[in-house]
């Protein structure tokens, strides 16, 4: 199994309607990409300096299979959204 984990930190100014927007597009994606095994995601709550804003857990068979989500049509719509939502996006990838 592959462990797919993104932090985001979002831009001055994001509102709170557009990280729901955000929430609503990542819920969708495993109805749609069969690739998925596993979705968490959510909003930090401790708001420290070291914190980042949004994190996404997601769990793969392999990374054949994440290659194919990271390409598949209704994810791409998905990453436009975080790349203009957000500031600084980490991410580390790892098998399990």
């Amino acid at each position: 199994m592959l462990k797919h984990v993104v932090f985001m930190k979002f831009n001055e100014g994001i509102t709170d309607a557009e990280i729901a927007g955000l929430e609503n597009a990542l819920r969708g994606l495993p109805a749609k990409i069969s690739e998925i095994k596993g979705l968490q995601f959510g909003r930090d709550i401790v708001h420290s300096e070291r914190s980042y804003d949004f994190s996404l857990v997601s769990d793969f068979d392999n990374l054949e299979a994440m290659k194919r989500y990271q390409v598949h049509p209704d994810h791409l719509p998905v990453i436009a959204m975080v790349r203009s939502l957000s500031a600084g996006i980490l991410a580390v990838d790892f098998e399990y």
